[in-house]
This record gives C-alpha cells, sequence and structure tokens, in this order.
C-alpha cells in the first residue's frame, strides 16, 4: 500500500525547535519532489516548503523563511522539515506531499495523514 507517514510532531514552547519527518510506504522518494503543508483551525492549507528530487532547490514561505529548513536524504528515503524558532502561529497540521518529478510519474501525487504542530507556553 502506497502512502505517506509522518512523525516528529507534538507540543513545544515557544523558541523552541521540532524536526518534521516523512517517510513513504511502498515507494522511493528519489523520484518525487516533495513539500510541506500546514492547515491551521479555520484556515486554508497553505505550502511551508518544498525540495526537488535531488534536493537541489527548495522554497519557503515567508511566514517561515529563516526559520524552517527542510532536506531529503534519499539513501535513507525521507524527507525532513527543521523547525526552530517556532511561534504560537506555527501551531497547525504539517502535511507531507509527493509529486512525480520525472515523466514516468508525473501528474502524480501523495498526502500524508498529517501531525499535530502545538507551540504553546
Amino acid at each position: 500500500q502506497v502512502q505517506l507517514v509522518e512523525s516528529g510532531g507534538g507540543l513545544v514552547q515557544p523558541g523552541g525547535s521540532l524536526r518534521l519527518t516523512c517517510a513513504p510506504s511502498g515507494f522511493m522518494f528519489r523520484t518525487w519532489d516533495v513539500s510541506w503543508y500546514r492547515q491551521a483551525p479555520g484556515k486554508e492549507r497553505e505550502l511551508v516548503a518544498t525540495v526537488t528530487t535531488d534536493g537541489g532547490w527548495t522554497n519557503y514561505s515567508d511566514s517561515v523563511k529563516g526559520r524552517f529548513a527542510i532536506s531529503r536524504d534519499n539513501a535513507k528515503n525521507t524527507v525532513n522539515l527543521q523547525m526552530n524558532n517556532l511561534q504560537p502561529e506555527d501551531t497547525a497540521v504539517y502535511y507531507c506531499k509527493a509529486v512525480g518529478g520525472f515523466y514516468f510519474n508525473r501528474g502524480r501525487e501523495y498526502w500524508g495523514q498529517g501531525i499535530q504542530v502545538t507551540v504553546s507556553s
């Protein structure tokens, strides 16, 4: 069964750090662009960060630029989101999304189930 599994979420105090990990089940990540999204209560889902298949290009939303870092380890078949200096407004459910990056998987995408990140004192 093909799926994405997120881990590493939880409760952290303002100014703290968390690292989220996304791992696929049933396929290899290296041919997929991977993004992290988040959705706070009452708000639309927003794109947080993206990394291309080889890790050569990354992009961030303005709200997390300079605080979050997306990276991938194709040998371990994982993508990480390092989140530093977390603030209450970062509280949301975080989702991992994989989009086909090559001709043979272009147009296909998978979403994870989401993981809660809560920033509170």
